[in-house]
């Protein structure tokens, strides 16, 4: 990439050259007058990929922010139980190699632990970057798909249990391959 940008801004300074001796005196430009814009090493223009937003005010200077209901759901609560389905996983992927038995139990309380803590992780994902105050069409509708594919998800680690070998043997297998 770097020898394409050299070779354009040479063709650029070489058709300058010329262009000098033909025009005026009072006429002529800088020799390397885009060499500013010109980086030699960036392969992509400086253009968003979407449109910022409307900036829309609401509210004064001086009021106060608004405070959430109370939920027992959010909060201290749901950092929690996040914490807590975070720190199960671990045992729960180590246990049935350090134990040398595959149990079907053991591998669905993983499966639903990992597929809880991935859903948890992407809900955070949708709350902390589509703010529901800007975009409440577009939160809800990812909230909703968010939903749908953690649904599917499921039902695919539930067929993968019940009529394959499960996540802990097709690890195993792949370890030893």
């Amino acid at each position: 990439m770097a020898s394409i940008a050299r070779t354009s801004l040479l063709r650029e300074a070489a058709t300058a050259s010329r262009m000098a001796s033909v025009r005026p005196v009072f006429q002529q430009q800088p020799l390397f007058q885009n060499t500013a814009r010109i980086a030699a090493f960036h392969a992509s223009s400086r253009r968003n990929l979407l449109p910022p937003p409307q900036q829309v005010v609401v509210g004064g200077v001086n009021d106060a922010a608004p405070v959430p209901a109370p939920n027992p759901s959010h909060g201290s609560y749901h950092w929690t139980f996040e914490r807590l389905v975070a720190a199960g996983i671990v045992p729960l992927t180590v246990a049935p190699f350090a134990a040398g038995s595959l149990n079907p139990t053991t591998d669905a309380i993983l499966c639903a632990l990992l597929l809880v803590h991935s859903h948890l992780g992407f809900q955070v994902l949708v709350t902390d970057y589509i703010p529901e105050k800007r975009f409440p069409k577009a939160r809800k509708g990812f909230s909703w798909g968010l939903n749908a594919v953690t649904a599917l998800v499921g039902l695919g680690l539930y067929e993968f249990e019940t009529n394959d070998v499960g996540v802990t043997e097709l690890v195993s297998k792949l370890w030893h391959a």
